[in-house]
């Protein structure tokens, strides 16, 4: 049993790579704006791709609310964050990434919700020094080879998932936060500026959807500590309050 105090987020994981036949049933599912994103991509790859992705998200939030994933109508804050409109679609909070052809989604009944997953590749760049805080940057040059790699992809994801929970999109300078990033270190928010309590309320955690990427979930929960339930896309096929395997 999970203790009451913990906020309980689903982390859904699928390939974006389908067979031809199966997008062909996806694409019906698109909104006319939708399927109009993605007859602009030039590349067959990234169309299926963004096809598989908005259509198996639907199908999830679906399956949440009751509804056909068809008629599900979704509105963007001004930084693009999106959300449900509708009857019940308020009490659903939901967040999608992608990388490595993978796709990530974190849904709470709860709380806002921020995920982010990459794929682990060699930067070409002093990626931290342009975008990370001082701080960040200070542990990581204490470190070379595959521990700064992992250190890295651990600092950025945490961070662009916060970026994302919080709403305000590259509005919020992803320098005015610090978060941990070193092995071993529980996934915590240090410092958000001009926000002394942010650390109090702000939860994060690290998200495993696949060898080759990192992955970080982020939400405004209080104080409670978030606790993951990993569910595959069979699971849309039982009861959605069943805990399933880490995929």
């Amino acid at each position: 049993m999970r203790p009451l105090d913990s906020c309980p987020v689903d982390i859904w994981r699928w390939d974006l790579d389908r067979p031809t036949a199966e997008l062909a049933s996806l694409r019906p599912l698109l909104s006319e704006d939708e399927n109009a994103r993605a007859a602009r991509f030039v590349f067959d790859r990234d169309r299926n791709r963004f096809i598989a992705g908005r259509a198996v998200l639907r199908r999830i939030l679906g399956r949440y609310l009751a509804k056909e994933p068809e008629s599900l109508r979704f509105s963007y804050n001004g930084f693009g964050k999106p959300w449900l409109t509708g009857e019940r679609a308020w009490s659903l909070h939901f967040n999608l990434s992608h990388a490595g052809g993978v796709a990530a989604l974190a849904v709470s009944h709860l709380h806002e919700i921020g995920i982010d997953i990459e794929e682990r590749k060699p930067l070409k760049e002093d990626v931290a020094r342009r975008f990370f805080s001082a701080a960040e940057y200070g542990e990581l040059r204490e470190l070379s080879g595959r521990d700064y790699i992992e250190a890295f992809y651990r600092c950025w994801t945490r961070k662009e998932a916060f970026v994302k929970a919080h709403g305000e999109g590259l509005s919020l300078n992803l320098a005015s936060f610090d978060v941990t990033l070193l092995e071993g270190e529980a996934a915590r928010l240090l410092r958000l500026a001009g926000d002394g309590e942010a650390p109090m309320h702000w939860r994060m955690a690290n998200v495993s959807v696949a060898p080759h990427l990192a992955g970080a979930v982020v939400a405004n929960t209080g104080g409670a500590d978030i606790s993951l339930r990993y569910r595959r896309l069979r699971d849309m096929d039982q009861a959605m309050l069943l805990d399933s395997a880490p995929a």
